[in-house]
């Protein structure tokens, strides 16, 4: 892994920030993009940090062309970004309803259309799409978060029919419940108990299996759950 240079999205908390520790492990060549500054790997020459709103996407598209500018040997990308809206769809305004949608399937959208160009220019690259077991059903009061999780799978599921003879794979994780700070500011968050979710470890773990899985074998997709799934109301 150290002849790889990878871009995480969401990389300050949770699970971005263990699938960074995990990479750079490996002796991957590290970008972390987040909105806030990550300090925790800033001791190690193989990370870098880059601070950007992803939900503005035209500051998103301009950080990223000096991004690939900086780094043009880039051969990775995980969209991670994203966080939680959960509520009954009549709360919702409609500004609330584009902004969600922007910043947790639109931003993988505009990400992805500017590294694909260089990857499949390379004849090589790794994008993992960070979905989630919204993305397999639809549940009360999740109707922003399964949409854009629904349209995350169908969008990974073109792109990798696209790039297939490109040498570049496209895969997509579906996570249940994660012990993260992404339940914060929600009103409910996983039970207490070891079995009630999964770690952001092994979330981290499962993308670097499918990043180091062998060149010609792609890992379409994977799902997640809890050993006993258990929700806490706060």
């Amino acid at each position: 892994m150290n002849d790889r240079t990878i871009l995480v999205t969401g990389s300050s908390s949770g699970i971005g920030k263990a699938i960074v520790a995990a990479l750079l492990e490996t002796g991957a060549q590290v970008i972390g993009v987040s909105r806030t500054k990550n300090t925790a790997f800033s001791k190690n020459t193989s990370y870098t940090d880059i601070n950007v709103d992803i939900g503005d996407n035209i500051s998103l598209e301009n950080e990223l062309r000096i991004v690939l500018a900086d780094f043009p040997c880039l051969d990775g990308l995980i969209c991670n970004a994203g966080f939680g809206k959960f509520d009954n769809l009549e709360n919702v305004s409609s500004e609330q309803i584009a902004s969600y949608i922007n910043l947790n399937l639109v931003s993988h959208m505009i990400i992805t259309r500017i590294v694909i160009p260089y990857f499949k220019k390379n004849a090589r690259g790794d994008i993992i799409f960070m979905g989630s077991e919204s993305a397999l059903e639809g549940k009360k009061m999740g109707s922003l978060y399964s949409a854009a999780k629904f349209g995350l799978r169908g969008f990974a599921q073109s792109v990798r029919e696209e790039c297939r003879n490109s040498n570049v794979r496209v895969s997509i994780v579906n996570p249940g419940l994660v012990r993260t700070p992404f339940f914060d500011n929600l009103d409910f968050e996983p039970g207490s108990d070891s079995n009630n979710a999964i770690e952001p470890d092994d979330v981290a773990e499962v993308i670097k299996n499918i990043i180091t899985a062998r060149p010609g074998t792609v890992i379409d997709e994977v799902t997640m759950t809890p050993l006993k799934n258990s929700i806490k109301i706060k």
